[in-house]
């Protein structure tokens, strides 16, 4: 609902310090005080949690000018994909009732306006111009196609009578007429796309009707999903590993190493092992108390990671190493990290550790939730007894993640479906992708191995584009093998806009909502 600027007259107080910088929750009161002068006959002014949720989810998109340390002009920004919203839409459609930025999408090309306001005081002061620069500026440097909004066209009330929205707006733009706003918005270089009906229905002086107006970013080079970019299609290979004793640490990489091989051979973007993938060696320590030898196993974490990471860039393949132990300041952590094609990595620790795994081995939780960059899109990781606790999966999804990654560790099938079946869960709450990897086998005469019982699979969201039973694969159980299987990460973007119940976007967060208390580091 763009936008609420005065004409840009001539304005002579010089007394002024005027700064242009990203909106910060400590501007609240001042942004509720000129949102309500602005619009006191339309609308209420904006509440503390819709702008926090604009702050935290665009930072960058959040402008605002500020006269001496007091902020008197604002932009709201979003980024949406084109495609999902259309041309066709209204203005609760892509912000959402509760302006928690329904339709933004970081991954998107246009810059969406959601609306400029100026202090009335300070109208007259071309800080409108000032804002629409600074948009033009964010879409250049995010190389956007452009800045898509709807303007307003309160000056429509006045001839309503007279002519059809579409006749109004045809004699603005041949300057027969003025508009306080769409006459603005045409000097700034925007061009009307269509009109839009319904846009929204408060708008009183507008009789409900917007234009859809459009800048072009000149500058913008279209993006290449072959050389740095995201992929649209990753390949997934998911690998059910065999518990045996490994007498050497390179005979154990060697194993490792053929399952990346044969799932880069078949192009894969990515590999997922299970959790405590490298205990078997811990039979080199059978002689120690358990809590020992999982301390001593944690000495060849490094160099695995190492080797993993050498791999990851030989192979052409990201590496999620499944978990293994890691020790910190004393504490013993259950860690999986993702070592991608690019010569970085991260790590993953496990947050909620099982009455077991404290008794047996003495493990911490971790205290960090991450979603990770990849070349294939936005991943998360939860380590086994995790996948049972919804909150994290939600959490993550919030942050745009489409593909869970879950390493496990069960030996019976009772606890193989409770993993399983809340992977499932996951992917249909979370409209995402969830792959589980686990092991089978056993260690024989090590203290707490036990068996391993093992079928792992990837899940799919439940709707009409993907598989009937929501399954895209599995393994046979009990068997070392791997599965490998294409994900389109672009169809859950369209689910999440138009598939049949659309939980992500239903959820009722004007009743509950979820948030992250604390973050303790592990470093």
């Amino acid at each position: 609902m763009e936008e609420n600027t005065a004409p840009e007259t001539e304005h002579h107080d010089t007394d002024h310090k005027l700064r242009l910088r990203n909106l910060t929750m400590d501007d609240y009161d001042r942004v509720r005080e000129v949102s309500g002068r602005v619009y006191r006959m339309v609308d209420k002014p904006y509440a503390p949690e819709e702008i926090a949720a604009m702050v935290r989810k665009f930072p960058e998109g959040q402008i605002c000018i500020e006269d001496k340390g007091e902020v008197v002009a604002v932009a709201l920004t979003m980024i949406v994909d084109f495609s999902v919203i259309g041309e066709e839409h209204t203005y609760f459609d892509v912000v959402g009732r509760d302006w928690a930025l329904k339709r933004h999408d970081p991954e998107g090309d246009y810059l969406y306006g959601i609306e400029i306001f100026v202090d009335p005081d300070y109208q007259g002061m071309r800080l409108g111009r000032r804002l629409y620069d600074a948009r033009k500026e964010l879409c250049e440097n995010m190389n956007l196609k452009g800045i898509l909004l709807g303007g307003r066209i309160p000056g429509y009330r006045k001839h309503a009578e007279d002519f059809t929205p579409q006749q109004y707006i045809r004699k603005v733009k041949n300057r027969e007429l003025h508009d306080p706003v769409l006459s603005f918005q045409l000097s700034n270089d925007f061009h009307i796309r269509r009109v839009l009906k319904g846009y929204w229905p408060e708008d009183s002086q507008s009789q409900g009707y917007a234009v859809l107006l459009e800048w072009v970013n000149v500058y913008y080079e279209k993006k290449t999903r072959l050389i740095g970019g995201t992929k649209s299609i990753a390949r997934l290979g998911v690998v059910q590993w065999q518990m045996r004793r490994f007498e050497h640490f390179d005979d154990f990489m060697q194993q490792a190493e053929f399952f990346i091989d044969t799932v880069s051979d078949y192009g894969g973007d990515i590999i997922l092992f299970p959790e405590l993938f490298n205990a078997p060696l811990i039979h080199q320590f059978d002689d120690r108390h358990p809590v020992e030898a999982m301390r001593a196993l944690a000495a060849h974490t490094e160099p695995m990671r190492e080797s993993m990471l050498e791999m990851a860039v030989s192979y052409n393949i990201n590496i999620v190493t499944g978990s293994v132990p890691e020790l910190i300041d004393g504490h013993l952590y259950n860690v999986s990290y993702l070592c991608r094609r690019d010569g970085t990595w991260d790590a993953q620790y496990k947050l909620h550790i099982t009455p077991d795994e404290l008794h047996s081995w003495g493990l911490t939780g971790g205290g960090q939730l991450k979603v990770f960059e990849t070349d294939v899109g936005k991943v998360g990781i939860n380590i086994c007894f995790d996948v049972e606790f919804p909150e994290l999966a939600r959490l993550q999804a919030a942050q745009g993640m489409r593909l869970l990654l879950v390493p496990f560790w069960t030996d019976t099938k009772n606890g193989y479906l409770r993993v399983r079946r809340c992977a499932q869960a996951r992917a249909i709450e979370n409209e995402c992708y969830v792959a589980i990897s686990g092991s089978v086998g056993n260690i024989p005469k090590v203290e707490t191995m036990g068996i391993q019982y093992s079928q792992a699979g990837v899940f799919t969201p439940s709707d009409f584009s993907f598989p009937h039973d929501a399954i895209a694969t599995e393994t046979t159980p009990g068997n070392e093998t791997a599965v490998i299987t294409d994900l389109d990460m672009d169809l859950i973007k369209e689910l999440r806009a138009k598939g049949s119940v659309r939980n992500v976007e239903c959820r009722r967060t004007d009743l509950y909502d979820l948030c992250w208390i604390s973050e303790v580091k592990m470093d």
